[in-house]
């Protein structure tokens, strides 16, 4: 894609998600804004399903970056980085797929605002809804309002129609000015999955940069949570387990602690109403309720890739 010096990097990581990977790639070619010399990298986490080859086969000049062991999405993100050549990283997962127009929107709002790391997109749910994708930093307060059923109103900040600073959106499709990434040391690799891009905004806030929405900018991110207990455990485990880790970094240990108390009890309180609430899965409620209180337990993503 890039004969000269890219200004835009496309760096995807995938995790065997081979069709959806192909489909990723199939949209980055069709939504590349005209006139911005770009490179793609793909990083392939240690698949099984042939997604390596797979992109070997399909020619093109993505740049395959194959792991023999599997890594943590912060990790990944910030090989990545570091191997991307262009001033703007536009951090893709392989179930996400670009839509016309969204990577210009997103290069225009970072060259737009100097002060601005990072550029979240609107995601879209399989379906094509608009998904939440950029909240207020977690914290007492967050944990909180979700406890009185208020997280909608009061922690959701993906709203509205003009780019807006927000405190941290989600990264799969998150454009990301390189240098301002490299100054704070990139991403976390003490986050396997899950608020890796939060603490990283965090510290691109402390460092004076600020991360912007932009709505104009849509991607959709297709639905892979499993509704089977047994096989999405361990994803429900990662995600209160990064959380804590979150809040102690950041916060304190009272206040992880008052965080964990108030996941739980909103959590707590779904089960109960699922109990005569149709079509609603109370033991999934359940177990986000006890891996809250004790992050700790249980088996995790990272466990299982150890």
């Amino acid at each position: 894609m890039a004969a000269v010096e890219p200004v835009l990097s496309y760096c995807i990581v995938n995790t065997n998600g081979r069709e959806q990977l192909l489909a990723c790639l199939d949209a980055v070619e069709r939504t590349h804004p005209a006139g911005i010399e770009g490179e793609v990298l793909v990083l392939d986490n240690a698949s099984r399903d042939g997604s390596a080859e797979a992109v070997r086969k399909r020619g093109g000049e993505a740049r395959l970056i194959a792991l023999e062991r599997r890594a943590g999405k912060a990790e990944n993100d910030t090989t990545l980085l570091r191997e991307a050549r262009g001033r703007y990283c536009l951090l893709l997962n392989e179930d996400s797929e670009l839509r016309p127009g969204a990577t210009a929107a997103l290069v225009a709002a970072l060259d737009a605002d100097s002060a601005a790391a990072a550029a979240g997109a609107q995601l879209l749910d399989s379906n094509g809804s608009p998904a939440p994708c950029a909240w207020r930093f977690p914290g007492v307060g967050t944990a909180l309002a979700g406890a009185l059923f208020l997280h909608r109103l009061l922690t959701v900040q993906s709203r509205g129609e003009r780019t807006r600073p927000v405190d941290w959106a989600q990264s799969s499709a998150l454009l990301v000015r390189r240098e301002a990434a490299a100054e704070v040391g990139y991403l976390d690799p003490a986050f396997f999955v899950y608020y890796d891009e939060c603490d990283f905004c965090k510290r691109l806030g402390h460092a004076g940069w600020r991360t912007l929405f932009v709505p104009a900018a849509e991607a959709v991110h297709h639905d892979q949570l499993a509704t089977d207990l047994a096989a999405g455990l361990p994803r429900i485990v990662e995600f209160h387990r990064n959380r804590d880790l979150y809040m102690r970094k950041h916060h304190s240990r009272p206040a992880a602690f008052a965080v964990r108390l108030l996941t739980a009890w909103s959590y707590a309180a779904r089960a109960l109403a699922a109990t005569v609430l149709p079509n609603q899965p109370a033991r999934i409620y359940r177990a986000h309720a006890r891996q809250a209180l004790s992050p700790s337990r249980g088996e995790s993503l990272r466990d299982r890739a150890t």
